[in-house]
């Protein structure tokens, strides 16, 4: 009888487990974990915090005497392996060596703990990621002695339990080493998401390295000292800045990795070690879209990289082909979404791009609530073909990002985008879904009708530029003008704006268009090209992407002084 062994019991083991078991019954598998539980949701931790998720049984997706009854599964608890004889096929726990026909390695990855001085001291701090930092975090920190809790690291995790903290009525402080939260988006998608926290109370402190943990007599964490900036005054600490593949029991016997540590897989879940498969957060998968090994350290790939390490290890043929960086996070009311590159990764890969960046209900104006979904597409300008996108508003958000997630996997060009049938009813979606509006916009672009000029692209020009040497033109009404505008911009609302052709022609001067969302400054861009008005850009959002990005916004005197 083929006996296949699986180490790691969150989320890739027992995947795999199951999955082989399902196509072969007669083998014998045994899977090992080195805790006391197996399967439970990481990820639903945070909102566990705040209730959402009312009890910690909630988390445990799946018990180890479901995995032996229902799957015939060997589930042996608390016995960790600690080495592995990849040559003889014997891997060894604490209590003994076991045979194995097949291995798969599914170990996962540990929270990395930043060298802070005090911290071995110190008691009143945990990790976010096991259960036992869940029960540490729940019977210290959201007890009524812990008022303010510190957050140490602004990634997906450490946004999800701050907001979570904040909705069980903690006072909380976010830190982040880089200058923004979330890097995996774009800067100005950061600060969106920045600006959600401070309104709904939380401190956030960017650019901030904790150096050392203040202690009282029992070592409890007092105070959090960051290089060059003021001492935090806390109760509890949670770390949650980054990850480390459990890897050393391959890596010393010379596995393939990465730089991180993770092992190399292929598409069939194999490491570069014969009958050694693995899976979840300890592996580096393919981006499809570099064709590099890179790191995916989420549940969707756990899963489904598990299930195609059991289904082979069985005898089967699966591949997980890899994945591209989807991603999404809660924002109090706001939703954050991305896939496929940004341009921080196409700049560095020197792959050209371009940005179509529009602003669009995510349900009909004459439907009850509508509200803005910002949609940021990039696109290869030689061949049209999407590269990615980032997203964000407060409904629908997870909708489109899907359907460009979608787009990138099928290789769909920018253009694509406005001819798919997407489902349409006035409580879902407008009759011009955001996804067909961005991709409308993207054929305008292409086809030099517009110019866009992104926010960033702004706050430079306007930074290095004479304010003499261009007109800034603001075409909303005079009474959104006069409730604030950028510095130096002239109000010519967009129905005024062929009774002053002469005027803008005298200027001479290449113009600035901005209105409220976009598209006003567009139709005034497509009048002024009539009357042979060429040098002139259109800002992508409008005043509103640029007070959210933290564009200086200014009453109408202080606008022309």
């Amino acid at each position: 009888m083929e006996r296949i062994i699986i180490i790691g019991g969150l989320s890739a083991g027992p995947s795999a487990a199951a999955k082989a078991r399902r196509e072969n019954e007669k083998a014998e598998i045994i899977l090992f974990e080195k805790g006391e539980n197996i399967s439970y949701a990481t990820c639903g931790m945070p909102y566990a915090f705040s209730g959402i998720i009312e009890n910690r049984s909630d988390l445990i997706v799946v018990k180890p005497d479901l995995m032996r009854t229902r799957f015939n599964i060997d589930v042996k608890m608390n016995e960790e392996i600690v080495s592995i004889d990849t040559y003889n096929k014997i891997v060894y726990s604490v209590k003994g060596g076991y045979s194995y026909d097949k291995l798969v390695f599914a170990t996962g990855a540990k929270s990395i703990v930043p060298p802070i001085k005090n911290i071995n001291k110190a008691t009143n701090w945990s990790t976010c990621r096991s259960m036992a930092d869940f029960d540490k975090i729940s019977k210290e920190g959201l007890t009524s002695k812990s008022k303010h809790i510190t957050i140490i690291g602004a990634g997906l995790i450490g946004i999800e339990v701050a907001e979570n903290l904040k909705e069980a009525g903690k006072e909380v402080t976010l830190i982040e080493s880089a200058d923004q939260i979330l890097t995996l988006w774009q800067p100005k998608f950061g600060a969106f998401a920045e600006s959600i926290l401070k309104n709904n109370g939380i401190e956030v402190i960017t650019s901030g390295i904790v150096s050392e943990f203040e202690l009282d007599e029992n070592g409890k964490i007092t105070g959090i000292n960051i290089e060059g900036k003021a001492t935090i005054k806390t109760d509890f600490v949670i770390l949650s800045v980054g990850i480390m593949p459990n890897t050393e029991l391959l890596l010393k016997i010379g596995a393939e990795h990465i730089k991180n540590g993770a092992l190399k897989v292929n598409e069939r879940m194999e490491t570069s070690i014969k009958d050694v498969y693995a899976a979840g957060d300890n592996v580096s998968i393919k981006n499809l879209q570099t064709n590099e090994y890179d790191y995916f350290p989420l549940g969707t790939h756990s899963n489904k990289g598990g299930r195609a390490a059991g289904a082979n290890a069985a005898g089967k043929n699966i591949v997980f082909k890899g994945a591209y960086k989807t991603a999404i996070v809660k924002v109090f009311d706001y939703t954050l979404a991305r896939t496929g590159l940004n341009p921080k990764a196409l700049t560095a890969r020197a792959i050209p791009f371009e940005t179509v960046l529009t602003i669009a209900g995510s349900t009909p104006s004459y439907y009850p609530g509508q509200k803005d979904l910002i949609t940021e597409i990039y696109y290869n300008p030689i061949n049209e073909e999407i590269l990615g996108a980032e997203l964000f508003g407060e409904v629908g958000v997870d909708k489109r990002v899907d359907v460009l997630s979608t787009a990138i996997y099928a290789k769909l060009k920018i253009s694509d985008l406005s001819q798919l049938d997407l489902a349409y009813a006035p409580p879902f979606s407008p009759a011009k879904d955001p996804v067909v509006v961005t991709s409308f916009v993207a054929e305008n672009m292409l086809d030099n009708k517009t110019i866009q000029m992104s926010v960033e692209e702004l706050d430079a020009y306007l930074a290095k530029t004479n304010p003499k040497d261009f007109l800034l033109l603001d075409v909303r009404t005079a009474k959104e003008f006069e409730e604030g505008g950028i510095q130096n911009a002239i109000n010519i609302p967009l129905d005024e704006i062929r009774n002053n052709i002469d005027f803008i022609k005298d200027q001479n001067k290449p113009i600035v268009l901005i209105c409220r969302r976009g598209l006003r400054g567009y139709l005034a861009e497509l009048i002024l090209k009539y009357y042979n008005i060429k040098d002139m850009v259109n800002v992508a959002g409008g005043i509103t992407v640029w007070e959210m990005y933290g564009g200086l916004v200014l009453k109408p005197k202080e606008v022309e002084a």
